[in-house]
């Protein structure tokens, strides 16, 4: 009888075999959240992380958090700019019922508006670039 020699596991790779090796530390709350994601997604930590780490090796990494409190933050102070923007309107439509605007205030106001005008504009830019680059 001829003896058939047992296959242990996957054949060797010719090429691209990994013989590097990295090693990291978690906290209880970081493992816990990566064995999730493993039973979610249905591959294992070291594909998952190694999926992670080197698709967006180039990008660059942004703590989420920080970047909603920071957006939130503007989008309060954009807020605030246009009411007091509101405010400065409706104080000149009094004075000028009362005929007691002066036209270089008018002109001021004109020039801020025009300048807040395009900060805003510039900001909605900003924000869609920022979506994007999360998105992708």
């Amino acid at each position: 009888m001829e003896r058939v020699k047992k296959l242990n596991g996957r054949p060797k790779l010719k090429e691209g075999q990994r013989s590097k090796f990295i090693n990291a530390r978690f906290t209880e709350n970081e493992y816990k959240e990566i064995a999730e994601l493993e039973r979610e997604l249905g591959i294992s930590k070291t594909e998952l992380v190694r999926m992670r780490v080197l698709s967006d090796a180039k990008k660059t990494i942004v703590n989420s958090k920080e970047l909603i409190k920071f957006l939130d933050a503007a989008g309060a102070e954009m807020g605030r700019i246009g009411n007091n923007i509101n405010q400065l309107a409706k104080h000149a439509n009094t004075l000028q019922l009362k005929g007691a605007l002066n036209q270089g205030i008018i002109e001021h106001f004109n020039k801020l508006l025009e300048d807040y005008i395009l900060v805003q504009q510039n900001f909605e830019v900003a924000l869609r670039k920022i979506i994007r680059a999360m998105g992708s």
